[in-house]
């Protein structure tokens, strides 16, 4: 699919609308000899992926992911490695303070330096993207290595660039060559070798981060992902089945550390585009923001039970924006049966979650930008069955929470604290995305306006 496809509205193109007219919302399609079961509408999707979440477990592995991870890690690997890596991932996050004010203070900190990076530029231009990306990074940096790094450290800088670029060379046209010619793409030029590159020096920064922690050798009151990995390596040590050890170790970090800094990036950076398309929104934000908390500049996640209306609005920035696009693929672990179909072992599945984002049955007006979606008459926030920004199933975004938290406390800090307009002279803002890995807004310049 190239950017000739992009429509301005800035959301998929409707060719898998089409499809699902012609074929139903479960259809095959053919990429070889390799057959693709696309699952559209969020009744489909829901009912593989919550009533089948067993069978539907499973995650396909391309040539490049074979040869970048191996069967390391939670994202993309499966079996025992995959169950053993979520467990400890999910623990792990829960005793670091996930859902309570622990964690909320960090990501309160992260905000705080963001919006002193915002005030600086005294309303003048500035392209968030940067400041929005080293802010949640450091969020992520704090749990998996036990602190933050300034800005200013040329180190953090390459750890940032590299984490960006590998997510965009993995959704590359260079990374599907590779997949159809792994013995051939090692000797032709292009991204492909980045994604390579970015992953060696990701492996080697962990690597250092652990020897650190281990020469401090604090495992007895462990404060981050890495001692906890450490400890959780010792206690198993003796229990055959077990599968902590350093490889798995290193890419659980790598990869907590990727899924949690792109995604929460990627949204913030729709979310500030989207208030300075729909200026009437963000006043509607401001004022709610202005009569529940008044003055007051600390901001929990609870308080989202007192903002019905910005909770709408974070809630369709991640619906309209869908920067998961088509989400990520899945396999059939054991044959089962999906809307009286045979679907055999090892069968790969598609849930194509624009769909549900965007199904007519579920959403007043699907391609429009409306937080009414999230609202009843009464103006009280409703969730939808369709909403499905993280996935759904056992391969639910084990960092979904995480992220929630993250979106409601650095929203709600950059628009109490500014109002965002476009730079003067500039009348329209592209609401076109890149398309890759995850779906991002073109590089953009707008002004933070203190309130």
């Amino acid at each position: 699919m190239g950017l000739e496809a992009v429509s301005e509205s800035g959301r998929l193109p409707a060719v898998q609308e089409q499809l699902a007219k012609t074929y139903g919302d479960l259809y095959t399609v053919w990429l070889g000899q390799t057959p693709i079961i696309v699952l559209n509408g969020c009744k489909v999707i829901r009912e593989a992926l919550v009533s089948h979440a067993e069978e539907f477990s499973g995650r396909p592995t391309t040539t490049i992911l074979a040869d970048l991870l191996g069967e390391r890690g939670i994202v993309m690997s499966n079996g025992q490695t995959w169950k053993q890596q979520r467990r400890f991932g999910l623990t792990t996050l829960r005793n670091l303070g996930l859902g309570k004010r622990s964690l909320e203070e960090r990501i309160k900190e992260e905000a705080q330096h963001l919006m002193e990076v915002f005030a600086r530029k005294k309303g003048t231009p500035l392209d968030p993207a940067s400041p929005i990306t080293n802010s949640v990074t450091n969020v992520i940096s704090a749990l998996v290595f036990g602190h933050r790094f300034s800005v200013e450290d040329g180190l953090f800088s390459q750890l940032v660039e590299a984490t960006d670029s590998l997510v965009e060379n993995l959704g590359s046209f260079w990374s599907r060559l590779y997949d159809a010619f792994p013995r051939l793409m090692p000797y032709i030029p292009g991204s492909h070798h980045k994604v390579f590159q970015c992953q060696d020096f990701l492996k080697r920064f962990v690597k250092k981060e652990i020897r650190s922690h281990r020469e401090r050798g604090r495992l007895d009151e462990p404060q981050d992902l890495i001692d906890f990995y450490d400890s959780q390596i010792l206690k198993t040590k003796d229990d055959p089945n077990a599968m902590y050890d350093e490889e798995n170790m290193v890419q659980v970090m790598i990869d907590l550390f990727v899924a949690g800094t792109e995604t929460t990036t990627t949204t913030l950076r729709w979310a500030l585009l989207y208030m300075v398309t729909y200026p009437e929104i963000q006043e509607k934000v401001q004022k709610e923001l202005d009569a529940v908390l008044g003055s007051s500049q600390i901001i929990h996640y609870e308080d989202r039970k007192r903002l019905p209306y910005t909770n709408a609005v974070i809630h369709e920035i991640q619906r309209f924006g869908n920067i998961a696009g088509f989400g990520i693929v899945r396999q059939c672990v054991k044959e089962t049966n999906l809307q009286g179909f045979t679907v055999s072992k090892g069968t790969i599945i598609l849930p194509n979650i624009s769909s549900a984002l965007y199904d007519p049955e579920h959403w007043e007006t699907p391609r429009q930008f409306n937080p009414s979606h999230f609202l009843d008459k009464e103006g009280n926030f409703v969730t939808k069955d369709a909403f499905i920004p993280f996935s759904a199933g056992h391969r639910v975004c084990f960092g979904e929470q995480l992220a929630r938290t993250e979106l409601f406390i650095f929203f709600c800090s950059l628009l109490q604290a500014f109002t965002f307009q476009l730079p003067d002279g500039v009348k329209k803002i592209s609401l076109d995305y890149i398309f890759g890995a995850t779906l991002k807004p073109y590089p953009y310049k707008i002004c933070a306006v203190p309130r």
